[in-house]
């Protein structure tokens, strides 16, 4: 209540200012307003593990993925290995064999069993580098560095149970990317952003939820990760076993040296 009170006199006070000082107080306002949401975004880096964790070269998990339909459990959960090596590099592997395994290497998606290898859905794809391109990583280390990016500080909310700091992220081409972050221990509590949709051009929301945090080799990770489009739950994320900055074979990342691999 203070803080919306105090919005409102600020704006009272602009209004009732010359049109030069009226200028100059928006601008200071939103300066000031600027400068809080980075420090938010700050302390978020430094909880995540700061100068280590921008210069993390990979990421390896392993766990379950639960889908649902409707809101509702759909055919169980499927095991699951996932890598990720910043910028633009993942590498998923489905089934106990890891026979199944999907690429996203750079704005491409593949797959290859022991058919061989083809192109993902461009639908999928594109959901896929949605994600990527709104991650808070990418937030982080792209947005933030843009100083034509927007940092707005949007007050506390709570966020499952947490007192949440809001940040909102626009970038020069009007895309925006909101994150909520523990004010206790500054972890991100969810990230969300909007899109058109490209059949329907509805505007629809994706959201994750991340809980259940345990530090693993210095970084505190989220073992829970939650799924929704347009407030409805799409995927749960278990998290059994996360390793970082591990050294990957050379062929890691080759497509063909994979399908070679995989038993036909």
């Amino acid at each position: 209540m203070r803080k919306t009170w105090a919005a409102v006199v600020l704006a009272v006070i602009v209004l009732a200012a010359p049109p030069a000082m009226r200028a100059q107080t928006g601008d200071d306002a939103a300066d000031k307003n600027a400068k809080q949401a980075r420090a938010a975004l700050d302390a978020m880096v430094q909880a995540l593990g700061g100068n280590a964790w921008l210069n993390m070269k990979n990421q390896e998990r392993e766990g379950h993925i639960a889908a649902f339909y409707r809101g509702q459990p759909d055919l169980g959960t499927m095991k699951f290995y996932d890598f990720h090596a910043w910028p633009d590099r993942d590498r998923t592997e489905f089934t106990t064999h890891r026979d199944v395994v999907q690429f996203y290497i750079g704005r491409k998606g593949t797959e290859v069993t022991y058919r061989g290898a083809k192109a993902l859905p461009q639908e999928q794809v594109d959901e896929f580098l949605r994600r990527r391109d709104h991650s808070i990583e990418t937030a982080v280390k792209v947005w933030m560095k843009d100083p034509k990016t927007i940092l707005v500080y949007e007050g506390q909310r709570m966020s499952e149970r947490h007192l949440a700091d809001q940040v909102t992220l626009i970038s020069p081409e009007n895309e925006s990317i909101t994150i909520q972050m523990d004010t206790q221990t500054h972890l991100p509590l969810s990230r969300s952003f909007k899109y058109r949709d490209p059949v329907y051009h509805d505007l629809d929301t994706d959201e994750e939820d991340y809980a259940n945090y345990h530090t693993v080799d210095g970084f505190p990770t989220a073992f829970s990760i939650s799924r929704s489009k347009n407030d409805e739950m799409v995927r749960q994320i278990y998290i059994d076993k996360v390793s970082y900055n591990q050294d990957l074979p050379a062929d890691f990342w080759d497509i063909d040296a994979v399908a070679k691999k995989i038993k036909k």
